[in-house]
C-alpha cells in the first residue's frame, strides 16, 4: 500500500475495480441465498476471485502484489459487498494479519507467507477475542511460554473469521511470565494442539466463516512472535480493517437504493408510480446522501493510513500513532449511517421488509454487522475519548 497513487496506479486500481465490478455480477449477485445459508468455508467463489487475480489486492508489489492504496480498496470493498458483505469480509480480512506481517515481522519470516498470498491467494486467521474479554484485550487469557527456543501457547478465542481455511494464524497472547507482556505469534493452522471448537451461526454476514478455537500446548519457534507489543501490533491492524469494515456499507446502502428504485417503478401508491412519490423521493435522497458521506469518510480515513504506509519508515510511524482518529469516526459513522439505510429499505418494503422472501431482509442483517464487529460504538466512543479528547495535545 503507497501513499498519493500516480496516474499508473491510479489506472491499475480502476482496472481492477472493473474486474471486480464483472466478477461481483456474475459470480455472487445471483447467488444471494447460497451466500445466506452458511455456505461451506472457502466457498468455490473464493477460489475462483483468487483465479481471477482479484484475491489480496492490497499486498505491496515488493511481495508481487497488487499493491493498490486502501483509498482504492474502499471502492473495491464496497463492490464485493454491493454482490454480498460476507464474502466481502472474508475476502479483505487478512489485511489486518498482513498489515501486521508487513510492519511488525522480521523479512525472512514474513516474506514467504506474502508472497505467497500474493501469488496464491488465501487467507489469515485472527485470533485476538476472547468470551470474557471482548474488546477489552488487555483481559485476555490465553497465554505463552517459553521453551528454550520455542513457545507453548494455550487458550480459547470466540471470534476468529477464515481460521479454518487459514494457512496462517496471528494469535494475540499474554505472556506466561509477565502478564503486562502480549505478543502477536504466528501459529500455522495445521500445528497439532489448534481445535475449532465451532463455526457461529451469524444472524447476518453468514458469506463469511467464523469460528471459535481452541489452542492446547500449540508449539512454534520463539521467533514466531511478531516484534512489539502486541496489542499495539492489533491496533495498527486494525486501522486498515476498520475502514474496509465501515467500507461495506456504501455497498450495501448502494444496494438497498437499487432495489428500491425497482421497487418504485412498478409499485402504485394514489395511483401513481412510487418513484414520483415526495416521500420516497426524500427517502432515496436522504440515502444517497448517506452514501456519498460515507464513502468520503472512509476515502479520507484511508488516504491518512496511506500516508503513514508510503513514510520512509512506516512501521515506526504507525507504532507511534496506534489508532487513526478517523478510522475510528468512520467505523462509528458509517456503522450508524448503515443502520439508518437499514430502517428506510426495510420500511421502504412493508411487510416484505420483515420477511426472508425479499433480499432487503438479508441487507439489514448484514448491515448491523458494521456497528457490531472489531468494537461496537461504546467500544469505538471510548477509544476516541481516551486517545483524543482526554490528550488536550491531540485535539483538534
Amino acid at each position: 500500500m503507497s501513499g498519493t497513487a500516480s496516474p499508473d496506479a491510479a489506472a491499475r486500481a480502476a482496472e481492477l475495480l472493473g474486474r471486480v465490478r464483472s466478477f461481483v455480477h456474475a459470480e455472487i449477485l445471483p447467488k444471494a441465498d447460497h451466500f445466506d445459508a452458511l455456505p461451506a468455508a472457502p466457498t468455490p467463489e473464493s477460489a475462483r476471485l483468487t483465479e481471477a487475480g482479484l484475491a489480496n489486492w492490497w499486498i505491496p508489489a515488493e511481495y508481487g502484489g497488487a499493491g493498490v492504496s486502501l483509498r482504492d480498496s474502499v471502492d473495491i470493498v464496497s463492490e464485493l459487498s454491493y454482490g454480498d458483505a460476507g464474502f466481502a469480509f472474508g475476502s479483505f480480512l487478512s489485511i489486518l494479519g498482513t498489515t501486521m506481517l508487513q510492519l511488525c515481522g522480521e523479512d525472512s519470516l514474513v516474506r514467504p507467507h506474502l508472497e505467497r498470498m500474493a501469488r496464491q491467494g488465501g487467507v489469515l486467521g485472527i485470533l485476538a477475542s476472547e468470551e470474557q474479554a471482548g474488546s477489552e484485550l488487555g483481559r485476555i487469557t490465553t497465554q505463552y511460554s517459553r521453551d528454550g527456543g520455542k513457545v507453548v501457547i494455550s487458550g480459547d478465542k470466540y471470534f476468529s473469521t477464515n481460521t479454518d481455511a487459514a494457512e496462517l494464524l496471528l494469535v494475540v497472547a499474554r505472556d506466561a511470565a509477565d502478564d503486562a507482556v502480549f505478543s502477536v505469534i504466528l501459529v500455522p493452522r495445521e500445528t497439532a494442539g489448534v481445535e475449532i471448537v465451532k463455526r457461529w451461526d451469524m444472524v447476518g454476514m453468514r458469506g463469511s466463516a467464523t469460528y471459535q478455537v481452541r489452542m492446547h500446548d500449540c508449539v512454534v519457534p520463539a521467533e514466531y512472535c511478531l516484534r512489539g507489543n502486541g496489542l499495539r501490533n492489533l491496533e495498527i491492524g486494525l486501522n486498515a480493517s476498520r475502514i474496509l469494515i465501515a467500507s461495506t456499507a456504501i455497498g450495501l446502502a448502494r444496494q438497498v437504493r437499487d432495489l428500491s428504485m425497482e421497487y418504485a417503478s412498478v409499485k402504485q401508491v394514489h395511483g401513481a408510480p412510487l418513484v414520483r412519490n415526495a416521500v420516497f423521493a426524500g427517502k432515496l435522497g436522504q440515502i444517497e446522501m448517506l452514501i456519498d458521506v460515507m464513502r468520503n469518510q472512509c476515502r479520507a480515513a484511508a488516504a491518512e493510513f496511506d500516508s503513514y504506509m508510503a513514510q520512509a519508515d512506516p512501521a515506526s510511524a504507525m507504532y507511534r500513532i496506534g489508532t487513526l482518529r478517523s478510522a475510528l469516526a468512520a467505523k462509528m459513522y458509517c456503522g450508524q449511517a448503515a443502520w439508518q439505510v437499514a430502517t428506510i429499505g426495510s420500511e421502504m418494503f412493508g411487510g416484505l421488509g420483515y420477511t426472508h422472501d425479499h433480499p432487503i431482509g438479508k441487507l439489514v442483517r448484514d448491515l448491523r454487522y458494521v456497528g457490531l464487529v472489531e468494537g461496537g460504538d461504546d467500544v469505538v466512543r471510548d477509544l476516541l475519548f481516551t486517545r483524543y479528547v482526554v490528550p488536550t495535545g491531540k485535539r483538534r
